[in-house]
This record gives C-alpha cells, structure tokens and sequence, in this order.
C-alpha cells in the first residue's frame, strides 16, 4: 500500500504545524482545487516524482517514540484511496495524524472521523458561498459545507483557516465566512493568513492593498492572524 500513497516529499521535523506536538510532514501530490494563491504548484499540478515507498516507511519507523505526530498536507491529501490505510498504520506506529484539506470529500474525512483515525483537522475555507467557485475554480460548495458541519460536529482537534489576498479576498468576504461560522456554532480559532509573495499557481502580483482587521466584525470565537503585515 506504501507504493500507492501519491507522497512527494516529507519535512522531517516541524513544531509549528501540529499545534503542541512535534510532528513531521508528508507532502500529497495532486489537488482538485486550482486556488491562483497557492504556493504549492508543483504539488498541485504533480510536477514532482513519487518518494520511494521503502524511504517513506524507513524514515517513519526511525521517527517512532521521537515524533508525537505526523501531518498529512499537499496538494490535497483525502483524494488519496489509500487514506485510510495510512491513517491506520500511523496511529498503529504510535503517532498522532493531523490532516491539511479543502473539504472536498466530505465522505472521507466522515470516514477517518467515524474509525477514530485522525486527531486534528486543519480546514481550508476558501471563500465564501458567492465567491467560492471564482476562487477554487471548483464547483461544490456543498461537499464543503457538509465537511465543515462534519468538523465542527466532532471532538477532534480543529482549525478553520483562510488564506487572504486582498485582490480575492476583501474584508466583506472573511466577515460573511466567520457570519458562517457563527451560525453553524463553530467555538475554535479562526485563522486568517496572509499572501505569501512568490511563485503561486495563479502568478499572482503583490497585493495592491493591505488586509485591514480591524474592519472586521466581532464574533464569539478567537482570530488568529498570521503572516499579516
């Protein structure tokens, strides 16, 4: 099964993206989102070559009562069938599984809730409703809603996340996201992140203005700003 996992590379060693664990990451090639933001093309577009299935299970096994966790990124991680399989062997391996995701598959991530296979879910809320399609180029706000009720309805570990450029993005739009939010009686910190300049899948410019926060409105649940100048 090691063979079928679309892995393209792995960063040993992070404390930064498993909140209070230390953790490794394994890099998903492939994404059925086209966001013109992402820093990721290579991934996205599956530019790079699978790593060895011997390097990965090697490397994983050295890492064991070393690492507390391993986080599943990409590219989009839950495209892959042998998901569940992996979820299965980490935890068996003794290590805590974070997972990165668009909300695209809603039928996986209810699956990896239902077998207890995950322990925290970072979630990418693109855009709002109206503004969904223009920036993912994917048209099915429905699989994202039911994956972000999903999460919410759970007890794992959660993030819900935007990515801001404020040429996609204005502060009307993140209000109208966390108003969803709300409604839906999410309790967990809400992170906005800045644009980070350099090679994106859309060759995007700078931003010709900057985010202004304190534009937006107050809500029960905690931001978190990160990269934002």
């Amino acid at each position: 099964m090691w063979a079928k996992l679309p892995v393209t590379s792995l960063t040993p060693f992070t404390f930064q993206d498993f909140p209070e664990h230390t953790a490794c990451i394994l890099w998903f090639s492939g994404c059925n989102m086209a966001c013109a933001y992402c820093h990721n093309p290579d991934l996205v577009t599956g530019a790079f070559k699978r790593l060895p299935s011997e390097r990965i299970e090697g490397f994983l096994e050295s890492r064991r009562g070393l690492l507390e966790g391993v986080v599943l990124s990409g590219g989009e991680c839950t495209l892959s069938s042998a998901l569940p399989w992996l979820c299965r062997k980490l935890k068996a391996m003794g290590f805590k599984v974070k997972i990165d995701t668009n909300g695209s598959r809603p039928d996986r991530l209810e699956a990896l809730l239902g077998d207890d296979l995950i322990d925290f879910v970072a979630l990418d809320f693109k855009a709002p409703k109206t503004k969904y399609r223009q920036v993912t180029h994917l048209d099915d706000w429905a699989s994202f809603e039911r994956s972000l009720r999903l999460l919410i309805g759970s007890d794992v570990g959660r993030e819900v996340r935007t990515t801001v450029h404020t040429d996609l993005l204005d502060e009307h739009d993140v209000d109208a996201i966390t108003s969803t939010l709300q409604d839906l009686g999410y309790q967990n910190s809400y992170v906005v992140q800045g644009y980070k300049d350099g090679p994106t899948l859309g060759s995007l410019a700078p931003q010709k203005r900057r985010f202004d926060r304190s534009r937006l409105a107050p809500r029960h649940f905690p931001f978190v700003f990160r990269n934002m100048e």
